[in-house]
C-alpha cells in the first residue's frame, strides 16, 4: 500500500543567473518543482524558459538591477539614471522576452533596490504584467519589499543563498542550514545557481527533503493565501501567451 508523505514545513528553490551558457540546460534536468529565474535577451534565455515550462517548472524573470560595484547588468539592465519611462520601457521588453513568467526577482540590485522611485515603477510594471517579485535581499537597505507590498504586489524574500561556495562542504553545510531553516519556519525561499557542482549537488542530495518531511514546492505556492489568490484572479499573466520572437 503506497502511504503519502507528510509534509510539515515547504521550501522553494530558485534558481537564477540562467540565460547564457550551454551548461545551464542541465537545470532541466532536476525536479520540475525547481523555479527557474531567467535572465533576459540573453542567447538561451527564451528557449530554456519555454523548455522548463513544458516540463513543469515555474518560469521566473531574473532582472537585472544596477549594483553598488557597477559591475555591468548585460542586456535588459535598470540603472538609477533611467527615467521613469525608460525604466517602464526596459521592463515591459524584458518581461516580453520570457515566456511563461509568473514573477520575478532582482538580479544585483545592491543599488537600485535602495532608491525609492525606482522601485516604485519596477513594482507599477510587475503589477500590470500580473507578476509577483521576490526580493534577493542583495543588500539589507532594500526599498523593494515595501515598495511591492504597498502597490499590492505579491511579494516574498530570499532568505537563503545555497551556493555562495561551490565546495561540496560548503554546499552540504548550506543544504543542512537550508533544512533547519524549513523545519523552525515552516517555509524557505532559497536561491541557488546554474553552477555544475550545484546541480549535482542538488540531484544527489534533493531526496533527503521528502525523508526530512519538507515538501519542495513553486515559489508562489509561498505567496501568502491573499496574494495568491490574487494572482489567480487575475487569470494567466499577460507574458504566458507571447509567442517567441
Amino acid at each position: 500500500m503506497f502511504i503519502q508523505p507528510v509534509f510539515g514545513a515547504k521550501l522553494a528553490i530558485i534558481i537564477d543567473d540562467i540565460g547564457y551558457r550551454q551548461t545551464d540546460e542541465a537545470v532541466l534536468s532536476l525536479p520540475n518543482t525547481i523555479t527557474l529565474s531567467v535572465l533576459p535577451h540573453t542567447p538561451l534565455g527564451q528557449k530554456l524558459a519555454q523548455d522548463g515550462h513544458k516540463k513543469g517548472h515555474e518560469i521566473m524573470l531574473h532582472l537585472p538591477m544596477q549594483a553598488l560595484n557597477g559591475k555591468e547588468l548585460g542586456p535588459g539592465g535598470l540603472t538609477n539614471v533611467m527615467t521613469e519611462g525608460q525604466i517602464k520601457q526596459q521592463l515591459h521588453s524584458a518581461v516580453s522576452s520570457i515566456p511563461f513568467a509568473k514573477g520575478a526577482n532582482n538580479h544585483m540590485g545592491s543599488l537600485l533596490t535602495q532608491m525609492q522611485d525606482p522601485m516604485r515603477w519596477v513594482m507599477e510594471s510587475l503589477k500590470q504584467n500580473n507578476l509577483y517579485f521576490v526580493d534577493s535581499m542583495t543588500t539589507r537597505f532594500t526599498k523593494a519589499t515595501a515598495s511591492a507590498q504597498s502597490l499590492g504586489v505579491p511579494t516574498l524574500k530570499r532568505q537563503i543563498f545555497l551556493d555562495n561556495d561551490i565546495s561540496e562542504a560548503a554546499l552540504q553545510r548550506q543544504f543542512n542550514l537550508i533544512m533547519v531553516k524549513a523545519k523552525q519556519e515552516q517555509q524557505v525561499i532559497a536561491i541557488a545557481h546554474p553552477h555544475p557542482e550545484t546541480i549535482r549537488f542538488l540531484k544527489a542530495n534533493l531526496a533527503r527533503l521528502e525523508q526530512a518531511g519538507i515538501e519542495l514546492v513553486h515559489t508562489s505556492h509561498l505567496l501568502p493565501e491573499i496574494d495568491a489568490n490574487q494572482l489567480m484572479a487575475s487569470g494567466s499573466n499577460a507574458n504566458s501567451s507571447l509567442i517567441l520572437k
